[in-house]
């Protein structure tokens, strides 16, 4: 029994640090594999921080700039950086949820039932030392008897050979040593009942109780060691499942790079009406807020190669304002308008494109299981959001080529002999009886000589402007011109110098007095 008790607690001890040992690596690979989702997390939301660093804010310069391919294509790429913070994102999260989370709840599970096991055999050996400590009270007690019962029968018989004692001495003698020899007899008894008890657990404790607590112990360890083997390739298959995206998210990246064209170049660069660049003074004054007045400029080109009298006008009649295309409103304000309709007409196919999606999943959704659902019934929906979707990449790309392409809102040709000047303005100026019939007016043959606009007041140049635009006249600071039209809301006046030269400049950088 020494022996065997030896081994077993032996025995006991290995399999108890064994197991430990076993539930120690399970918590260790659970906070590796946070820590992992922690790096993912930082590192998704450092490039978000980033792409939202670089991306162009709405209505800034860099917006504007976004028409040229390279800077397009800069800004696909941080599209494209975004989608992928959020696979980093998509991994820490199926990490989380399916690794860590699963884990922990798997680890408690186990010290449980680990504790359980571990209690049923601390309890099994109680009960065999409780029974232990019975047999060997049992046995003191049966020796202590016997003891006793050699005793008074060794004083009855001496009492019997004594001449001297009486009959009833010895007859108490006797009656004593039969009362002991009994009691040690009874005690023989329990001790032999002991014994047998202590034997029959002791049997069922070695070879029973401890080998099955062994056996559920070792298939415990069993089923944990599978179930980490199990977040090990999940770790793995976690990675694995975004690496398609990942991989379309830099395809997308080296097609942007590859659709960049150097030659590429907006049309409304080259535009004669388009606003005059931005002066950069070294006192930075404000930039001028619309370009000059398209139809002024038009009648001063007239002007400067002919100067014709204007005699009369055959038909010039106002029509209704184009509000559609906003050609009625100044370059800065249409173009901003132009924006903001791009960009809700944006957000509305943007709806309907996650509706035809959405409808489209859930088709697939009734054809598999048709019980849910018939998928004839989605047929018109999604013929009507296909309809619209169609209807609104029509209007954003008519919205879009205005915005690249801006209105030239009035031209003019020269004919020989009368001279003739067709003046016309799409959506402003049309015939009663036939829109296609351009409205002109025509000059005379006898030509005057154009009278010179009176000044109406005189202005002051603060800073220095280079007038290096078409339209425009440069001046130098402190600079005294004449002022021949006013600012008509458009952030330029036009002014005359004393030698005849005519131009526009920025109304913030000169002080302006008009005559009384």
């Amino acid at each position: 029994a020494d022996c065997l008790d030896f081994v077993l607690q032996d025995q006991c001890d290995i399999i108890d640090k064994h197991t430990q040992s076993g539930l120690d690596l399970v918590e260790k690979y659970v906070k590796f594999v946070k820590e992992r989702t922690e790096i993912e997390q930082n590192y998704a939301k450092q490039l978000r921080n980033l792409t939202k660093k670089y991306s162009p804010k709405r209505g800034s310069k860099e917006e504007l700039e976004c028409r040229f391919s390279n800077h397009q294509a800069f800004l696909d790429i941080l599209n494209e950086m975004n989608d992928y913070a959020g696979q980093r994102e998509l991994i820490a999260e199926n990490m989380m949820i399916n690794i860590c989370i699963e884990l922990t709840k798997y680890l408690q599970e186990l010290k449980q039932e680990r504790k359980t096991h571990l209690s049923e055999a601390k309890k099994a050996q109680q009960s065999l030392e409780g029974t232990y400590k019975q047999l060997d009270n049992s046995k003191k007690r049966f020796e202590r008897e016997w003891r006793e019962a050699e005793k008074a029968a060794q004083y009855a018989e001496k009492t019997d050979q004594d001449l001297n004692a009486t009959k009833a001495d010895v007859e108490k003698a006797k009656q004593q040593a039969h009362m002991r020899t009994h009691i040690a007899e009874e005690c023989k008894n329990d001790y032999a009942l002991q014994l047998q008890k202590y034997n029959k657990e002791q049997n069922q404790f070695y070879f029973t109780d401890m080998p099955l607590i062994f056996s559920r112990l070792q298939d415990m360890d069993e089923r944990r060691i599978k179930k980490l083997a199990q977040g090990y390739i999940l770790f793995a298959d976690t990675e694995r499942q975004v690496m398609p995206i990942i991989g379309k998210c830099l395809e997308g990246i080296s097609r942007a790079g590859t659709n960049v064209n150097e030659k590429n170049l907006p049309s409304s660069s080259l535009s004669p009406f388009s606003t005059p660049p931005t002066p950069s003074p070294a006192n930075g004054p404000p930039s001028p807020k619309f370009g000059r007045d398209p139809l002024s400029y038009c009648l001063k080109e007239i002007n400067k190669t002919v100067k014709p009298r204007i005699s009369s006008f055959r038909t010039l009649k106002r029509t209704s304002v184009d509000t559609e295309g906003f050609t009625h409103l100044p370059p800065e304000q249409r173009r901003k308008r132009l924006q903001q309709k791009i960009d809700d007409i944006s957000k509305e196919l943007q709806k309907e494109m996650d509706q035809s999606e959405a409808l489209g999943k859930m088709k697939d959704v009734y054809e598999k299981n048709p019980q849910m659902g018939d998928p004839a019934s989605l047929a018109p929906q999604i013929t009507q959001t296909a309809q619209n979707m169609e209807r609104l990449r029509g209007e954003l790309n008519k919205y879009e080529v205005s915005f690249l392409n801006p209105v030239m809102p009035f031209e003019f040709c020269l004919h020989d002999q009368n001279f003739s000047c067709v003046l016309f303005s799409p959506g402003a100026i049309s015939d009663d009886t036939d829109s296609s019939q351009a409205i002109y007016t025509e000059f005379d043959d006898d030509f005057e000589e154009e009278e010179v606009a009176a000044p109406i007041g005189q202005c002051t140049a603060l800073y220095n402007f280079p007038g290096s635009s078409e339209g425009t006249i440069s001046m130098q600071e402190g600079e005294v011109l004449s002022v021949v039209e006013e600012d008509k809301g458009d952030g330029w006046t036009r002014v005359r110098r004393n030698n005849g030269d005519e131009g526009y400049i920025p109304t913030s950088y000169a002080t302006i007095t008009l005559n009384k």
